[in-house]
């Protein structure tokens, strides 16, 4: 909890030192402030709601994906070494908000009613088909997607942690605490393996923070979409 505490500080204080001096010719911090924000802006708002409804979204957006990507980098740094987004908690309550954000949208912009049918019955589906249809839709629009959005990040960024553990630990025991020449080769082989799946969760911490976000935005441009 003290590190979603501190990773809320963090993406505040970046935010507001990165705005704050608005230079004609910026700085480094405002420059690392604006290619943040052009590529929630550019990179997923516009192309994911659409270029007509994205800006009043973009603010929620960007502090969704730095707030994701600031507690994912907890897990590489010595000491810390624990993404908070391993313990479900934490997703899951990013993907109930989403929720709730984008079913609030899609009712201001349908209605109750229109809503449902917005989500439930396919542009040009007729017939018997939609006894079928409208509950597989409404199961799959409306009750799994937190789930779903929760565990991918979830379930990532767990297992992430559990190999970098499982190799670091690997390593410390057989190379220090076990006599066999063969163990500390196989140490020497967990080392390297903690070093290279250190660098793949780099970017896998990046990616699970782009792709909850991207989803997140999709979610919105399904709800102001005038068709499902």
């Amino acid at each position: 909890m003290m590190l979603v505490v501190l990773a809320a500080v963090l993406v505040f204080a970046f935010s507001y030192f990165a705005a704050r001096p608005a230079a004609v010719v910026p700085g480094r911090l405002q420059y690392a402030g604006e290619a943040v924000y052009g590529f929630v802006r550019n990179g997923i708002a516009r192309d994911a709601i659409g270029s007509e409804k994205f800006m009043k979204f973009v603010p929620f957006l960007f502090s969704l994906f730095l707030f994701i990507a600031v507690n994912n980098y907890f897990g590489l740094i010595p000491v810390v070494q624990y993404p908070p987004m391993a313990h479900f908690g934490f997703p899951l309550a990013l993907a109930l908000l989403v929720w709730i954000l984008y079913i609030g949208v899609g009712i201001g912009k349908h209605g109750f009613g229109g809503y449902l049918k917005h989500v439930t019955i396919p542009s040009g589906v007729k017939g018997p088909v939609l006894i079928i249809i409208i509950p597989l839709e409404f199961l799959s629009n409306i009750l799994v997607r937190p789930a779903t959005l929760s565990l991918r990040l979830f379930a990532n960024m767990f297992a992430g942690h559990l190999l970098l553990m499982l190799f670091a630990f690997g390593a410390e025991y057989l190379l220090f605490e076990s006599q066999s020449l063969i163990n500390g080769f196989a140490g020497i082989l967990s080392a390297v393996m903690f070093g290279a799946v250190t660098v793949l969760e780099l970017l896998i911490m990046f990616l699970q923070a782009y792709v909850f976000t991207l989803l997140a935005a999709t979610y919105l441009g399904e709800s102001l979409a005038d068709e499902h």
